[in-house]
């Protein structure tokens, strides 16, 4: 017997896991090896603690501890501190890409979808040119952090380099990979195996941001390069303002640990998370852990009472998130039950799609607020600024995605003095214009439209 072989054995045996050795003899010593080093990366102490956590009933916070969180309007008069800041180049963007597009049918990294009503360009070069556009306009650097998952990252490294990092400068594209966590069987706890000597593993959600920034340097990087603020998005909203400078003034206005924007939640049953007061702390609230009695809630003017809906667009202060990720700052895990195949040390087991087998160990990025001594939350339109791609149809999906992205085009279109036959898609690069003002100085007012365009 092994050295490895022993030595794995002694640690999985007292756990009731040596069915991650199934297949051994097949494997290269080179694959035993990395057997090792990931069974000795896993925290089991801690998986262990998650899968009986996932057996006890969810109990949702009491209605009195909770209360709507105050929103603010837009102040458009904050604009100009935002841009004091892109020009000094303080501000950073840090773009989540962990994920692939399963769920649209698309088996490369989500980012690589290709999005565009027109153009058909990607999500990726759509939000690598607006970073290049917002650069161009105030005149100081601003690097794009991208956060990849071992999934995606090989790829989107490849991605961007054959694509000339699309215009950005290559030293201002980093990119950083977040972490795992193994994904257990929803009934017995043990972990589950993709194949011989491979454990099934799953990101570990946006909330891994911070030690992935962390573990691979980057808030030192960050210092060095003087940058205070970072400017955080998912990849998959191609309508997002990146760096929009009235919100970063707002959020250095307010000397913000913490700024989100808000979009208005309209239904009830609308699943989406919102904005509270949990215990007088802004905070993250399911909606599914929202008591009916409070989701249903009306204010005088016949709007939703809790309405602070998260499109995931947020500032954080460099040195906030620093402090909580050098300081072992522990952001809880989420538990997520989804449908996972396996492999059973034959074959590869698909469930049946109605059971959800497995259990997934996420973190999420929201759950600093709690933390923040000051905070700021800002309403915005999600016509403007709000269409994330989840779906391969229906809501959420390329069918209500590209002509949210037609539409916007449209409207900045019509502001310009330029009129679009009705069903016609439109779409604007930003390297011509990142809003309808600066459309309207670079197009010819009156400009005829006969059918689809891509403006640029």
């Amino acid at each position: 017997m092994s050295d490895i072989l022993t030595k794995l054995k002694a640690i999985l045996r007292p756990l009731g896991q040596t069915h991650l050795l199934m297949g051994w003899d097949a494997l290269t010593h080179v694959e035993r090896e990395a057997l090792e080093q990931r069974v000795q990366s896993i925290d089991f102490d801690q998986v262990s603690e998650l899968f009986e956590k996932s057996r006890i009933p969810h109990e949702a916070p009491a209605v009195n501890r909770l209360s709507p969180a105050p929103v603010e309007s837009p102040h458009a008069d904050a604009a100009a501190l935002g841009r004091a800041a892109l020009s000094h180049g303080e501000a950073a963007v840090v773009l989540v890409a962990g994920g692939q597009g399963t769920r649209f049918r698309h088996d490369q990294p989500k980012g690589m979808f290709e999005i565009g009503p027109v153009s058909g360009k990607t999500l990726f070069q759509i939000h690598a040119e607006k970073v290049l556009a917002t650069s161009r306009r105030y005149g100081g650097r601003l690097p794009l952090l991208i956060m990849t998952s071992p999934a995606t990252d090989a790829e989107t490294r490849t991605y961007f380099a054959e694509r000339k990092y699309f215009g950005l400068p290559h030293e201002d594209v980093i990119f950083f990979c977040q972490g795992v966590m193994p994904v257990v069987d929803a009934v017995t706890g043990k972990l589950l195996l993709d194949g011989p000597g491979k454990m099934a593993l799953s990101p570990n959600g946006h909330g891994g941001t911070l030690a992935a920034l962390r573990d691979h340097g980057l808030f030192d990087e960050l210092a060095h390069r003087g940058i205070r603020h970072i400017f955080y998005f998912q990849v998959d909203n191609p309508l997002v303002k990146i760096a929009d400078p009235a919100f970063l003034g707002q959020h250095i206005a307010a000397r913000s640990e913490v700024s989100s924007k808000v979009v208005p939640k309209t239904q009830p049953s609308e699943r989406v998370g919102v904005f509270v007061l949990l215990d007088g702390k802004c905070s993250m609230i399911e909606y599914s852990d929202l008591p009916e009695s409070l989701a249903n809630l009306r204010d005088e003017a016949g709007r939703l009472l809790f309405r602070a809906a998260n499109p995931a667009i947020h500032i954080f202060d460099v040195a906030f998130l620093k402090h909580l990720a050098e300081h072992g700052t522990a952001l809880p895990f989420h538990i997520a039950r989804k449908l996972v195949p396996y492999w059973d040390g034959t074959q590869i087991v698909k469930p049946p799609t109605n059971v959800l087998n497995a259990l997934k160990f996420e973190k999420f990025i929201f759950d600093t607020l709690p933390f923040a001594e000051r905070w700021l939350l800002v309403h915005t339109n999600a016509r403007e600024e709000f269409a994330p791609l989840k779906n391969t149809t229906g809501s959420d999906s390329p069918e209500t995605v590209q002509p949210a992205m037609s539409a916007l085009a449209c409207r900045w279109l019509e502001q310009a003095g330029i009129s679009v036959p009705p069903n016609c898609p439109q779409e604007i690069s930003p390297l011509l214009a990142l809003d309808a003002e600066e459309l309207a100085s670079r197009v010819a007012r009156g400009t005829a439209v006969h059918g689809p365009k891509y403006w640029e």
